[in-house]
């Protein structure tokens, strides 16, 4: 089984600690970005995986590349073009003062990348499962005709797609709305990963659902999966996380999942004292990705899905640094967090 994620990498500019932006004269440099961060993860399931980016030619595409190579990406697929790297930059929230992320992304080598930029023959050489975000689409016009080509021609091949509907508001700039670009993209999608708020805004289809303290509206959730798998046919499944955000420091973390068989939900964590909330959506997409190519029981693979993005809470920057023999022995129950030798 080989994965090929496609999407933007930036550089990731962090102020120390919980400092407020340029409290300190610093920033801590690292990389991260969606589908980059899922070809982590999978990299350290011991899985094949490639990323497929557009990066500049020079020294700080250079040490991206690098950076990926280091965790057991394949990044002999990455193009080097015209343009930037993307930047984010990053305060960290605490208590009741929420994170902050500004972006500075505009004429980044992959938003003006386009159609017939990228030799899908090769990029798709012996994959079988395609991952993509609604990241990428919502960074300009020609990125979004990319990302639409990329789709396409996956099922040309018979390839699995999966998408994390990831609504970003402040990126669908170029004149196009998300739920026009990611109705289209998503006719193309075997496996929907979203939260609530994703299927409103990306594909604009709507239940009387919101995550509140206290038990799962089961039902509710049950009906906006349900809206979404009957809105696209050719979809196999959708899974939607479940965020209670109490504080910056405090989420409880759930998920549900519909593959037109069965409803299921995991088990809630309480997840306090966070360490870094970026990138757990995308820990969950690559946890997802592993338990539905690794176990016949969808329920398992959710919370296999679910414990490693409760894992990545833990950990600094934007990749989920653990193993699959973590995830498992916190989603078999073991989360007291006891000195292991």
């Amino acid at each position: 089984m080989r994965v090929l994620t496609f999407g933007e990498i930036m550089l990731r500019l962090k102020s120390p600690g919980l400092e407020r932006f340029f409290q300190s004269p610093m920033l801590e440099a690292t990389f991260g970005g969606g589908e980059a961060n899922v070809a982590v993860s999978l990299a350290n399931y011991g899985m094949d995986v490639s990323y497929l980016t557009v990066l500049p030619d020079n020294a700080v595409g250079d040490a991206c590349v690098q950076e990926l190579r280091r965790f057991g990406v394949d990044t002999s697929r990455i193009l080097r073009g015209k343009g930037r790297m993307g930047i984010y930059y990053l305060e960290t929230g605490a208590n009741q003062r929420p994170s902050k992320v500004v972006y500075d992304r505009e004429g980044a080598a992959i938003a003006l990348a386009g159609p017939g930029d990228v030799d899908w023959d090769a990029a798709f050489q012996g994959v079988d499962w395609f991952h993509i975000t609604g990241i990428t689409p919502a960074v300009s016009q020609s990125a979004m005709e990319l990302s639409l080509e990329s789709v396409r021609e996956a099922k040309r091949r018979g390839i699995t797609v999966s998408c994390d509907l990831n609504f970003r508001k402040n990126l669908w700039k170029y004149g196009r709305s998300a739920p026009e670009v990611m109705g289209e993209l998503a006719k193309f999608v075997d496996v929907a990963i979203a939260n609530e708020e994703d299927c409103q805004k990306s594909l604009g289809v709507t239940a009387d659902v919101h995550v509140e303290s206290g038990e799962l509206d089961r039902a509710k959730y049950e009906e906006l999966s349900r809206k979404v798998l009957e809105a696209y046919p050719n979809m196999r499944l959708i899974a939607i996380t479940l965020r209670e955000s109490h504080s910056a420091d405090w989420n409880s973390w759930a998920a549900c999942l519909n593959d037109r068989e069965q409803f299921c939900v995991s088990k809630k964590y309480e997840i306090r004292n966070i360490v870094d909330r970026v990138g757990g959506g995308d820990s969950f997409a690559g946890g997802l990705i592993y338990g539905l190519t690794h176990f016949q029981d969808r329920a398992r693979a959710l919370e296999f899905a679910v414990a490693a993005s409760c894992l990545k809470h833990s950990v600094p920057g934007d990749f989920n640094r653990v193993t699959v023999d973590e995830v498992e022995k916190l989603a078999g129950g073991d989360g007291s967090g006891r000195v292991q030798r």
